[in-house]
């Protein structure tokens, strides 16, 4: 799966199939977060695919909400070795997704992930699909947001998730407005076709991470309401899109623990495998 790196043109339908296997960066294990380090790798790790989750790294704010932690589970604190905010939820959400992905299409999915960093020269064009956590935590250089720019019109997508509130989307619009300076954030309307590529899903409601749940909430700071924004390119088609005040994340990391609601994690499912078929075919 690797998208041009001059310009790429309109297509539909799975298009990003290549043998250019070569030029990704190979895959490797970083340090989470959480105490994931020891999940074992699937027997078919190695299995080249047509579609690959690909995980966006980034270097931390100054002000991250979990920049104290880095020590806490062992992560390193240079963000390009793991163990920053970027690392929550990986790897057992993305490995969760993939194979629910698996399940619910026809797609060719890999059973693991790929960490991708924007500082690795022309490497973030072999993944169509990024996507981030933490968002009220990133800091992006500026070299970095002219990449993701380049990189979103040239045909990328980019799933945004897990920021809650006031004071953490004014950090995450700093490094979004570095992005795309001029494009407007926007709600994304019902009947838009990234709401029914697969599922129609009119019906959105909050999804609240596991640790919500155990604290007896369903959100933090103040955002208390969800909202599904998206950025646009001149044609129409939604680059960048955000869940927030919502985990998405936590749905599919949670996915198979009695004590996370099924009917998140169902919600958490269908929302990202829409914003794939839509990425695939937009």
């Amino acid at each position: 799966m690797i998208l041009r790196q001059s310009s790429w043109p309109l297509v539909t339908g799975v298009v990003f199939l290549t043998a250019l296997y070569g030029f990704q960066r190979p895959f490797r294990v970083y340090t989470s977060m959480e105490p994931y380090d020891n999940i074992p790798l699937p027997p078919d790790w190695q299995e080249k695919t047509e579609w690959v989750f690909a995980r966006l790294m980034y270097p931390q704010h100054p002000n991250a909400r979990f920049g104290r932690y880095s020590r806490r589970y062992g992560g390193a604190l240079d963000w390009r070795e793991g163990g920053t905010s970027w690392t929550q939820d990986y790897p057992r959400a993305d490995r969760h997704f993939a194979l629910a992905l698996r399940r619910l299409t026809r797609i060719h999915v890999r059973s693991v992930e790929q960490p991708v960093n924007l500082e690795d020269g022309d490497d973030v064009y072999n993944w169509p699909w990024l996507c981030a956590g933490e968002m009220g935590d990133w800091k992006l250089t500026v070299a970095q947001a002219k990449t993701l720019r380049e990189y979103l019109l040239r045909g990328g997508f980019l799933m945004l998730d897990d920021f809650w509130g006031t004071e953490e989307w004014e950090r995450f619009e700093e490094s979004m407005k570095l992005v795309f300076p001029d494009r407007p954030i926007v709600e994304i309307d019902d009947t838009d076709a990234i709401f029914h590529t697969v599922y129609d899903l009119n019906d959105r409601y909050q999804i609240p991470g596991e640790w919500a749940l155990r604290r007896g909430t369903t959100y933090r700071n103040d955002g208390a309401v969800a909202h599904w924004r998206g950025i646009y390119d001149e044609h129409g088609r939604v680059m960048v899109a955000m869940s927030f005040n919502s985990d998405v994340g936590d749905s599919w990391e949670w996915a198979d623990d009695p004590f996370y609601p099924e009917k998140y994690s169902a919600l958490g499912m269908r929302i990202a495998v829409n914003y794939v078929l839509y990425s695939m075919t937009h």
